[in-house]
C-alpha cells in the first residue's frame, strides 16, 4: 500500500482552479507524477474498500455512483501523465512509466476482481432484470456496462486462474510500456541522415529547411535528416527524384525494431503469447474473440467476413495501380520493377500527367494556420455553432502546444482544446486524441482534448501541408468534438468512452468537411499571395478522390488481417524465436490475399504501435468498421443538404453528445433511423461488387 497523502507542493493534490481544469502545465514538474501515482492508487484503494464493505444494501448511489466518483486523483494524474509521456517524453518519464505500468494492472485487479465489489453490482443487475429496479436509461447502460467490465477481468475465476490472470495483466501491461519505448527510440534512430543536398530533388524548399532543422536537432553539424512517420510509407516517398535515397528511406522504415537495442520482436511474442493466454483463461478462443465480443463487432467471425470480403477487390485495385504505374517507371528507368518506394512517387506521377496536380503544388495553398482556422474551425462553426478563441493566458505542456477555448452557439464555454501539431524526438509517432478532462454533469466537469499529428516544423516561415496531413487534421478534431459535445452524467461515459470500433466513426464523419467545396475553397489559399486555389483544381481535387484507393485499402487492410492473425492464435501457436516473426508476417498476408509486393502493410509487426504499444490489439479492423457507419452517414448529410446547422444539431444530439450512455449502434439508428448499410463504402472506395461471392 503506498501514502495516500501528497507534499503540499504537488500541483496534482487538488482538482486545477484553471480555467475547465486544465492541468497546470506551469507548475508541473516530471518529480511530481510518481508520487501523485501512487498516492492517487492508494486513495482510490481506500475508497473502493468503502464501497466494498458498506453494510447498506447496495444502490445506485452507494455502489454506482460511489465507483464514479472514486479515484479522482489517480484520474487527474493519470491523464496528463499518459498525454506527456506521448507527447513529449523523456527517460525520467519512461522510467515512472516502466514501474507503473504492473502497478497499475495490480490496481485494475484489485477493483475487478473483488468479489464482494462485484455482489453488489451483480444484486443491482439483478433487481433490472427482475424488474424490481427501474433506472433511468444512462443509468442502467452504466450497470449493464459494469457488471460486463467485472465479468470480462475474470471474476469468476478460481483463486488459482485469478492468480494466473493478474500476473498475466501485469506482464502485458509492462511489455506494451516497453514494445512503445522501443519503437520510439528505434523510430528516432532509423531517420535517414542525407548529407548530399542534391539527392533531396523534389522535396520543397520549406521541407528542406525542416530537414536541416532536424538534422540539427538532433546534433549533425550538417545534413539533412529525414524523420520517420509511424507508417510504412512515408511522405517524401512521393517527391524524392532521387531513387536511391527513396529505397534508403523505405527500408529505414521497415526495418524499423528487427534488431539492435530496440528490437521490438521479443516484446511482441511476448505479447501475443500473453494476450492469448489470458483469453484462454477467461473463456475465449483467442485474443481475437475476447476483444471482438465486447465491442459491435460481437464476433471475430463478423469481423473476418467484412475484412475478407474487401480484401480481393481492393488488391485487385491495386495491382491495376500498380501497372499504370510500373509504365510510368519503364520512361525512367527501363526493365525496372515497381518496388514499394516507387509507388508513392509514382503515384503522383501519374496524378500530374492524369490531373495536372499533385501534392507540390497543393501545398502552397494548404498552410497550417489557415486549414485550422478557416478549415477545421470554420466547419464546426457552420455545422454547430461553436467559436473558438486562443487563449494565450494558458499553458500547454509543450511550447508547441496552443490552447484554445471553445464556445456553444449561445456563448457559454464548452471546454478547451490543446493543438500540437509538430513533430519532435520525445514524440510518438502518429496523430491522436486524448482528454485531460472528461465533460460529466456529475461531477461538474467540462472537456479538456488534445489534438496531438506529427507536422515536420520549419525553421521559420509557415508550416505547409500535404492533403494526407490536412485529412488527418479533420479526422482528430472529430474525435476532439466527440468530447467536447460530450453531454452526459456519468464520467466512464464521457465522449469518446465507446467501443473500439466505434471511436472512429465520428473522426472519420468530420473527414468530409475537408472535400466540402465551400470549406475547401475557404482554406485553400496561396500562403504568399492570399489567391484562393484555381477553380479547376478544387474541381480536379474532388473528382480525383477515388484515385488510388486501391493502394490505401490494401495497405489498411493488409496491415487489418495481420493484427488478426497474430492474435488468432493461441498460445502454444506463438512462435518462439524472434527470426520467426517476419515469416509469419509473410504466411500471414499470403493467407488473406493480400501480399501484393509493391503494396506493404501500412504498418508491420515491429512497428505496429496500434496493436502492441496502444490500445488497437485485434482491433485494427475498426477504422474500416466505423467507415461503414461514417460512409452511411456522409449519405445521411447530403440527403439533408450538407453543411447546415440542422444538420449538425441533429448529428450532435443524437450522436456526438451521448457519448456512451447508449448502445452505439441504437445511437447510429437513432440518426439514420434503420441499421448500416455498406454500400456507400463500396462505393466510396471504388470496390462495389466487393461483398459478392
Amino acid at each position: 500500500m503506498q501514502p495516500t497523502d501528497l507534499a503540499a507542493d504537488n500541483p496534482f493534490g487538488a482538482p486545477s482552479t484553471l480555467p475547465y481544469g486544465l492541468p497546470d502545465h506551469a507548475r508541473i514538474r516530471e518529480e511530481h507524477y510518481r508520487p501523485a501515482l501512487l498516492a492517487g492508487m492508494a486513495q482510490q484503494r481506500d475508497e473502493i474498500e468503502a464501497i466494498a464493505a458498506d453494510p447498506a444494501a447496495p444502490t445506485v448511489e452507494n455502489t454506482l455512483e460511489a465507483l464514479e466518483r472514486s479515484g479522482r486523483l489517480l484520474h487527474r494524474v493519470v491523464a496528463s501523465f499518459y498525454n506527456q509521456s506521448s507527447a513529449d517524453s523523456t527517460p525520467g518519464l519512461e522510467a515512472v512509466e516502466e514501474e507503473i505500468a504492473p502497478l497499475f494492472a495490480a490496481h485494475h485487479d484489485a477493483i475487478y476482481l473483488d468479489p464482494r465489489l462485484f455482489a453488489r453490482v451483480a444484486e443491482l443487475q439483478a433487481q433490472v432484470d427482475s424488474g424490481a429496479l427501474e433506472l433511468e436509461p444512462d443509468t442502467a447502460w452504466l450497470l449493464h456496462r459494469t457488471h460486463t467490465r467485472f465479468v470480462r477481468a475474470g471474476v469468476g475465476l478460481d483463486e488459482a486462474a485469478q492468480d494466473r490472470l493478474k500476473t498475466l495483466n501485469a506482464e502485458i501491461m509492462s511489455l506494451e510500456t516497453a514494445f512503445g519505448r522501443d519503437l520510439l527510440a528505434a523510430t528516432n534512430e532509423a531517420g535517414v541522415l542525407v548529407t548530399d543536398v542534391d539527392e533531396l530533388d523534389g522535396l520543397a524548399p520549406d521541407a528542406v529547411a525542416a530537414a536541416q532543422k532536424a538534422a540539427r536537432d538532433r546534433g549533425h553539424e550538417e545534413g539533412w535528416f529525414l524523420e520517420l512517420a509511424l507508417s510504412t510509407q512515408q511522405a517524401a516517398l512521393a517527391v524524392l527524384r532521387d531513387r536511391g535515397l527513396r529505397e534508403r528511406l523505405f527500408r529505414a522504415s521497415i526495418g524499423r525494431g528487427t534488431s539492435g537495442p530496440h528490437d521490438t520482436r521479443t516484446s511482441v511474442l511476448r505479447l501475443v503469447r500473453a494476450r492469448a493466454e489470458r483469453a484462454q483463461l477467461l473463456g475465449y478462443a483467442h485474443h481475437a474473440q475476447y476483444v471482438a465480443a465486447d465491442a459491435t463487432a460481437k464476433s471475430a467471425e463478423a469481423v473476418a467476413e467484412i475484412l475478407g470480403s474487401l480484401a480481393p477487390v481492393a488488391v485487385a485495385n491495386a495491382r491495376a495501380e500498380g501497372a499504370d504505374l510500373a509504365d510510368a517507371l519503364e520512361r525512367d528507368h527501363p526493365d525496372a520493377r515497381l518496388e514499394p518506394w516507387d509507388w508513392q512517387f509514382y503515384a503522383e506521377q501519374v496524378k500530374k500527367e492524369r490531373r495536372a496536380l499533385d501534392d507540390a503544388v497543393l501545398r502552397p495553398y494548404l498552410e497550417l494556420e489557415r486549414v485550422l482556422a478557416d478549415g477545421v474551425f470554420r466547419a464546426a462553426t457552420e455545422l454547430y455553432g461553436a467559436t473558438f478563441a486562443e487563449r494565450h493566458d494558458l499553458v500547454g505542456y509543450h511550447p508547441d502546444v496552443r490552447v484554445f477555448e471553445v464556445f456553444d452557439a449561445d456563448g457559454s464555454g464548452l471546454g478547451l482544446f490543446l493543438a500540437d501539431y509538430w513533430t519532435r524526438e520525445s514524440k510518438r509517432g502518429g496523430a491522436w486524441m486524448n482528454n485531460l478532462v472528461d465533460q460529466s454533469t456529475l461531477l461538474g466537469e467540462r472537456a479538456v482534448v488534445v489534438n496531438n499529428l506529427n507536422i515536420p516544423k520549419p525553421p521559420q516561415g509557415p508550416t505547409l501541408l500535404t492533403w494526407d496531413e490536412v485529412i488527418t487534421m479533420f479526422h482528430e478534431f472529430g474525435h476532439a468534438l466527440h468530447g467536447l459535445f460530450s453531454a452526459v452524467r456519468w464520467p466512464s461515459q464521457s465522449g469518446t468512452e465507446v467501443p473500439r470500433d466505434f471511436v472512429e466513426y465520428p473522426s472519420q464523419v468530420n473527414e468530409m468537411w475537408a472535400w466540402d467545396p465551400a470549406i475547401l475553397r475557404a482554406f485553400a489559399l496561396h500562403h504568399e499571395t492570399g489567391e484562393p486555389m484555381p477553380a479547376e483544381w478544387v474541381d480536379t481535387l474532388l473528382a480525383a478522390r477515388q484515385d488510388g484507393e486501391g493502394f490505401a485499402t490494401t495497405e489498411y487492410l493488409a496491415a487489418a488481417l495481420l493484427d488478426q492473425a497474430w492474435y488468432r492464435l493461441s498460445p502454444d501457436e506463438v512462435p518462439t524465436d524472434v527470426s520467426e516473426v517476419e515469416a509469419f508476417e509473410t504466411a500471414a498476408l499470403q493467407r488473406a490475399g493480400v501480399d501484393y509486393a509493391p503494396v506493404p502493410p501500412r504498418y508491420r509487426t515491429t512497428y505496429f504501435n496500434h496493436v502492441f504499444g496502444g490500445g488497437y490489439s485485434a482491433g485494427y479492423y475498426s477504422y474500416i468498421w466505423s467507415e461503414v457507419l461514417d460512409a452511411d452517414t456522409v449519405e445521411w448529410f447530403r440527403e439533408n443538404g450538407g453543411l447546415d446547422r440542422r444538420n449538425g444539431d441533429v448529428f450532435r444530439a443524437r450522436l456526438l453528445s451521448r457519448g456512451g450512455s447508449v448502445d452505439p449502434l441504437q445511437a447510429f439508428r437513432d440518426l439514420r433511423g434503420r441499421d448500416p448499410l455498406i454500400d456507400p463504402l463500396l462505393a466510396r472506395r471504388g470496390l462495389l461488387g466487393a461483398n459478392a461471392g
